[in-house]
Order: structure tokens, then C-alpha cells, then sequence
């Protein structure tokens, strides 16, 4: 099994122990677009008590990939993914976070239109 999959079993496993369903065509699709990020073990953590990393999700992703800026809108988005991972669970993996800030936001034809 490649690298890529046993992390894509990993975030399946950690859905499944968080109690998220996991859309696998789309937990894929996310994760292939972070690249070899996920494999950095800084960079494939979100904080979500850090403001700064917090601003690059909301830049980067939310607006560059995903083409929203209502900061209200991403602002509840990002709360509600957060509650949904735990508050206090220190281990929330990108791709999960970004996978569910798709869900939240109903973007999940950005990632089918891509692979068309």
C-alpha cells in the first residue's frame, strides 16, 4: 500500500473514532490536493488555537481553493468544524478539517469538477 493510502486510512480511522462519516472520494480528493503536506507532521496538524494558522486556512483555503470571503460565513464554518473534531482534541488533521470545512460549506463540486 502507498504512503498517500495508509494516510488516507489514517484520517479514515481518526473519522471513524470522532464519529464522522467519511465520504471516502472526497476525503481522497481533498487530501491529494494538499500535496506532500500531509506528510510533514507540522504541517499536516491545524491548530485551532492559533489565530495566525487559523487566518491562513481562511486565506488560503477557504478563499483561494474554495472562493469564499464572508468571514462570517467562514468564521461559523471553521466553529462548527472545530466543535465537530473537539475543542480540546490537539491532534486535528488537515485533510479532516479541510475535508469538513467542504461539507460545512457545501463545496464539494470544486473537488468533482476538478477530477472531470
Amino acid at each position: 500500500m502507498s504512503q498517500f493510502y495508509q494516510k488516507i486510512d489514517q484520517y479514515k480511522s481518526a473519522m471513524l473514532n470522532l464519529g464522522i462519516e467519511c465520504d471516502q472520494q472526497l476525503l481522497t480528493a481533498v487530501t491529494k490536493g494538499l500535496g506532500p503536506s500531509i506528510y510533514k507532521v507540522e504541517a499536516e496538524i491545524v491548530s485551532g488555537n492559533c489565530a495566525a494558522e487559523l487566518e491562513n486556512v481562511k486565506k488560503n483555503f477557504l478563499g483561494k481553493k474554495l472562493g469564499l470571503f464572508d468571514s462570517h460565513k467562514i468564521d461559523n464554518a471553521i466553529k462548527t468544524v472545530i466543535s465537530k473534531m473537539g475543542s480540546s482534541n490537539n491532534c486535528r488533521y488537515r485533510a479532516i478539517f479541510y475535508y469538513l470545512l467542504v461539507k460545512e460549506l457545501s463545496k464539494e463540486y470544486i473537488y468533482f469538477e476538478e477530477a472531470s
